[in-house]
């Protein structure tokens, strides 16, 4: 198969997953009676500065967060609790920072790898209980989910200060803030800590494809039963892999934390987790697709926001569309899997069919 036929059939999923959620999402505003050609003037409409700033900053939260998922991901582990590591994660980074114990940055950075630690245990949990216990990641990630949300609510009740309507851990000391960049002329900045999107993302692809444990992990992947024959030690790479899925979630919290909101609260953004695990769909767990999921994602949410405003549609309609571009991407990737068969097989058919004549002229 040529490169150029590799990288049509690469595009053919994802490109074929948004034409049908816009079909479907089109349709879904018809039976409504929603205003159609509002709706997609606005969604298709060039962002403002501000918007393309609010984009980027919500697509290194998302990228993050898909690249989390994808871990477990490449070996068969649905980690559906990376939406619970990074709310513990991010009140245990803010907790700590807010106290002030250390000076300036290097606060910030204990911080930080506390949140990572932090992520890295919460997601250890599922993966003991998988290779100990034989219980499935998605029941536990499931409940820790649910107990990382009641314990991190009972310890702001217990321990945070009441803010308004929301209560949230003491403010982190202003030298312990991390400065965005600007990209545009407007005032509104990129986190400055967004940047661990791009390493997370750089070292996501060189572990993954240049090393010995990424081996091991898309091996583990494909077929235990090989890799157990291979020498692969399975259990291990589950507990480490859910580790560093757990820890890179922990990092899912850091730039809002530290470049936006300075504590965590009741108010602080919920839900990156799991729309996280859509991206990594999306991006069928590679580097780069997760990270033009990620875009996507993050374009449709703030395109979303002015939806109300500018063609009277609910933002609801984004959900829809959101997920029904999850769904599509599955089926459109078995549908290019199939076809990418299909071609392979007759390929070696036309191989082998030659060798086969001259064989039987022989004989």
């Amino acid at each position: 198969m040529t490169l150029s036929r590799r990288i049509l059939l690469g595009l053919a999923a994802p490109v074929l997953a948004v034409i049908v959620a816009a079909v479907i999402s089109t349709l879904v505003l018809v039976a409504t009676g929603d205003d159609v050609g509002a709706f997609w003037s606005t969604m298709l409409s060039v962002p403002a500065s501000r918007n393309i700033v609010n984009i980027i900053n919500n697509a290194s939260l998302l990228y993050l967060s898909g690249v989390a998922a994808a871990i477990g991901f490449r070996m068969n582990l649905f980690n559906i609790g990376v939406e619970g590591q990074y709310r513990v994660a991010a009140f245990a980074a803010a907790a700590f920072a807010g106290a002030g114990v250390l000076p300036g940055k290097l606060n910030t950075v204990v911080a930080i790898l506390l949140a990572m630690v932090v992520g890295a245990a919460w997601a250890g949990l599922a993966g003991l209980l998988r290779v100990t216990r034989g219980v499935s990641e998605v029941i536990s990630t499931i409940m820790l989910n649910a107990i990382s949300g009641a314990l991190v609510g009972f310890l702001l009740s217990k321990w945070g200060v009441a803010t308004g309507v929301s209560t949230n851990t003491k403010v982190i000391p202003h030298s312990s803030w991390v400065g965005g960049f600007k990209v545009t002329g407007d005032p509104v900045e990129v986190f400055g800590l967004s940047i661990f999107a791009v390493v997370v993302g750089v070292a996501f692809a060189v572990v993954l494809n240049r090393t010995r444990f990424g081996f091991d992990l898309r091996a583990t992947g494909s077929s235990e039963s090989a890799a157990v024959a291979s020498g692969v030690n399975v259990k291990r790479m589950v507990v480490v892999s859910m580790l560093l899925s757990g820890a890179v979630a922990g990092l899912i919290g850091m730039p809002t934390l530290f470049g936006d909101a300075h504590n965590y609260g009741t108010s602080f953004q919920v839900g990156i987790g799991f729309t996280g695990i859509a991206v990594a769909l999306l991006g069928r767990n590679n580097p780069i697709g997760i990270a033009i999921g990620a875009l996507i994602f993050a374009f449709l949410s703030e395109q979303g926001n002015l939806l109300n405003i500018l063609a009277g549609v609910s933002p609801d309609i984004v959900a829809v569309t959101q997920g029904v571009i999850v769904m599509a991407v599955v089926i459109a990737y078995e549908i290019v899997r199939r076809y990418r068969a299909n071609l392979e097989q007759a390929a070696v058919a036309a191989q082998v069919e030659p060798h086969t004549d001259v064989e039987e002229a022989v004989a």
